[in-house]
């Protein structure tokens, strides 16, 4: 693929500078951009509460042709963001760029977006207060200590609480950052935590995405695995973050290099060039890398732990 160049058609280049301004002055500090040239840029967006709950972020490349004929491209990078949730907020969008072909509109998704999570703060907050009542909570339940039991709010997403449990005051372990690759305009940077519990997991991912930066990224990819040993077993789990088989590939390197009681997390900002596997390659490398640095495993004699 190659680098985006500018629009052909000034009136697109000239609405596109006018809209980034606009946006730029209206939404302030939320607004950043990753790449001028590229046309990359990501708005950070809460549900516009005074203590703001839940957070996506947006990012968007504007093509040469927009908006006069071609839309937005974009991702919405929210962990607690999935299945028909995600679904139908990306129809929502559609449904907009259907209805105002042509125009710009990146004001109205952001401002669709933010909707949204207000509307989606509002519906848990309704669900927090009637699960608090003792008398609506089923006493024949079994708590698990190491993950707080969200049944009684009957929400759809598995990562919901990463930006709502105000409950618990714990804070997040200390997290070292990795260095980064990058491989035709794509990086990639690794984070590790140390853990003992799901919670911790989760504290650490709602610390990692409060960094702006971290938050635009276009995937955050992560693996956990945490030594249980009363039980001589294993709490493991992984997220793809939209990278398929991401996940399911780190948490095999941590298996294969047996590491216990740690999350590792490897942001990858896209620059606009398909790496094919060797985004795998990189994910796994600097993963490796900074569990070797960190000590939770050896330095191999050979490398054996590529992904081709």
């Amino acid at each position: 693929m190659d680098d985006f160049l500018l629009p052909e058609n000034e009136g697109d280049l000239q609405d596109q500078i006018e809209e980034v301004e606009a946006l730029a002055s209206i939404y302030g500090d939320e607004w950043c951009v990753i790449d001028e040239a590229s046309r990359i840029f990501c708005i950070k967006i809460s549900d516009d509460l005074e203590e703001p709950k839940l957070t996506a972020c947006l990012q968007i490349i504007l093509p040469p042709d927009y908006p006069s004929a071609a839309p937005p491209i974009y991702q919405i990078n929210a962990v607690w963001l999935r299945g028909p949730e995600r679904s139908a907020l990306a129809s929502g969008l559609e449904d907009l760029y259907a209805q105002h072909a042509g125009e710009s509109l990146l004001y109205l998704w952001v401002e669709t977006i933010r909707q949204f999570l207000v509307e989606k703060s509002r519906s848990s907050e309704t669900g927090e207060a009637r699960a608090a009542k003792p008398q609506e909570v089923d006493d024949d339940d079994d708590d698990d200590e190491d993950a707080p039991d969200f049944r009684a709010l009957k929400l759809n997403t598995e990562h919901f609480h990463l930006f709502t449990d105000r409950a618990n005051d714990e804070e997040a372990p200390p997290i070292k950052h990795g260095n980064a690759i990058t491989d035709r305009r794509s990086t990639f940077q690794p984070h590790l935590a140390p853990v003992v519990t799901p919670r911790q997991v989760k504290l650490v991912l709602g610390k990692l995405y409060e960094n702006k930066k971290i938050a635009s990224a276009t995937h955050n990819i992560y693996a956990y695995r945490i030594y249980r040993e009363d039980q001589n077993s294993f709490l493991q789990d992984c997220e793809d973050d939209g990278e398929t088989a991401a996940g399911g590939r780190l948490l095999h390197l941590l298996q294969i290099l047996d590491v216990r009681n740690v999350a590792v997390v490897v942001s990858r900002w896209y620059g606009g060039v398909l790496l094919g596997p060797d985004r795998f390659k990189h994910i796994n490398n600097c993963a490796r890398n900074i569990l070797v640095e960190e000590g939770y495993a050896a330095s191999p004699s050979k490398d054996m732990l590529q992904v081709n």
